[in-house]
């Protein structure tokens, strides 16, 4: 069937188009209610008409109370929108202070950290310095007191090699007879 409509000349297809169109080639009649009605005029009077039911039955003060009572609503949602955003900046406005006051807050503790750190390195450099002179003080006594005890040490030998010396050197010189002598000389002394 595809193949004969492709098939059709222009000839065919005018003829197609005229048959569809009326037959004869000449323009539709049209309707008429008691051959004055046109087809339009009662449109327009089925429109009069539904206007007139609407009217009389009140429907546009239901939809106009409709419409007022959305607009009542979108203007309290709008009031309640102009409150939440004046709420909105005054919490901005309260954390803006909040945030600077917490900066000047840091800011101060960083200063008075920093100053308690200067005080602090000053301290330990004077208990550094007195814990130095001490730590000298003490090497110097515990050098005072070495040298005293080596000095004492020394004293205590030379003591007792002077002692053995002289012993020695009694016991050498000295014999029986010689104390005798220096016995009866000390007798005559007295």
């Amino acid at each position: 069937m595809a193949d004969a409509s492709v098939a059709l000349t222009a000839e065919d297809q005018t003829a197609l188009v005229e048959r569809h169109s009326g037959g004869d080639g000449g323009e539709h009649t049209q309707p008429a209610a008691f051959g004055v009605i046109g087809p339009g005029a009662w449109v327009s009077l089925a429109m009069l008409l539904f206007i007139a039911i609407v009217l009389w039955k009140g429907v546009h003060r239901t939809i106009a109370a409709g419409l007022d009572a959305r607009i009542a609503a979108i203007r309290r949602q709008l009031e309640e929108a102009k409150a939440l955003r004046a709420e909105a900046e005054a919490l901005r406005a309260d954390y803006a202070a909040r945030i600077a006051g917490a900066e000047q807050d840091a800011a101060a503790m960083i200063e008075h950290a920093r100053s308690e750190a200067a005080a602090i390195v000053a301290k330990a450099q004077i208990d550094t310095a007195a814990i130095i002179a001490r730590r000298e003080r003490m090497a110097q006594d515990r050098i005072g007191a070495a040298e005293r005890s080596a000095v004492d040490e020394v004293r205590a030998r030379a003591a007792a090699a002077a002692a053995g010396a002289s012993r020695r050197i009694i016991a050498e010189r000295h014999h029986a007879e010689a104390d005798r002598r220096m016995v009866d000389e000390a007798i005559a002394q007295l």
